[in-house]
């Protein structure tokens, strides 16, 4: 699909969200889907499935420094309606975003599918990228990972239904709109991890033409030290992974994992390097 995705705003396909001049105004574009089975669990309340698909999408804002102006929602007809529509209304709240229209669509058997595309106004220009980290910058994370990772095996052990505290990392994620819109105008390159830290860090990586040099003791972790592994590749967690000068004076709480560097690979981890991305996360 990259052959048809010519438009500059596009950015090839290899970016969070596209990134639209309008007038005086740059938009952020996204749109994700998210499947049960895959992205929820059967049995889950549909006001958290709501919550996670704007969460989510929100996310991808939060990369570019936006401002959420609205979202239109893809929406399959299926169990607890009142339900999601009670989550989206929470969501909607929270990061006052509003819903501006979408489409509902009758199931087949199966699997439902949900999709949701997420509009923002950029706060700085330029817009972040993934692609233009800068040897000699420094690689942050703005929190622990494993949280998602540690509230979904909270699910298996009680059921789908369960609504405690140790799984709402997996089931109700927060996207980090003020931290990237207050990152925004420092940041030399940002994404949000969504796929794990580690495979997220080699698109990082390959979008800009540097290798990360990740020392993974470092990588803050919200899990067991001998799940630490695991921790790292999971994904689900949406914090901020960006790049910036190390004396950069930064406007939120941000670990320093990594360095960027020259280089022909794209991920050097605890001095070895990694030439195969399969076995770094969830690849869709």
């Amino acid at each position: 699909m990259r052959s048809l995705a010519n438009h500059p705003a596009a950015r090839g396909l290899t970016d969070d969200a596209a990134v639209l001049p309008v007038g005086n105004e740059t938009l952020i574009l996204t749109h994700d889907a998210m499947v049960e089975r895959v992205h929820w669990m059967p049995g889950q309340d549909m006001a958290d499935v709501a919550w996670k698909l704007v969460a989510t999408n929100l996310s991808d804002l939060a990369a570019k420094g936006a401002v959420p102006i609205g979202i239109l929602l893809g929406y399959t007809l299926g169990e607890q309606e009142e339900r999601f529509v009670a989550g989206l209304r929470a969501a909607l709240t929270a990061f006052e975003c509003p819903l501006l229209g979408g489409d509902t669509v009758s199931g087949c058997d199966g699997a439902r599918s949900l999709g949701l595309t997420a509009i923002g106004r950029a706060v700085h220009t330029p817009v972040p990228s993934r692609s233009t980290a800068q040897p000699g910058d420094t690689l942050f994370v703005t929190g622990a990972l494993g949280a998602a990772m540690m509230g979904f095996e909270a699910l298996q052990r009680h059921g789908a239904d369960h609504s405690g505290a140790d799984s709402a990392a997996f089931r109700c994620p927060t996207p980090l709109l003020s931290e990237g819109q207050a990152l925004a105008p420092i940041v030399t390159a940002m994404m949000d991890v969504s796929d794990g830290l580690l495979l997220d860090s080699w698109r990082l990586a390959t979008a800009s033409g540097v290798t990360l040099v990740i020392a993974t003791e470092e990588v803050p972790i919200a899990a067991p030290e001998d799940r630490r592994s695991d921790a790292l590749r999971w994904g689900d967690d949406y914090q901020l992974l960006f790049t910036a000068p190390l004396s950069a004076k930064l406007p939120v709480n941000a670990a320093p994992v990594g360095t960027v560097e020259e280089g022909e690979v794209p991920l050097i981890l605890d001095g070895l390097p990694v030439t195969d991305s399969s076995r770094l996360g969830f690849a869709h």
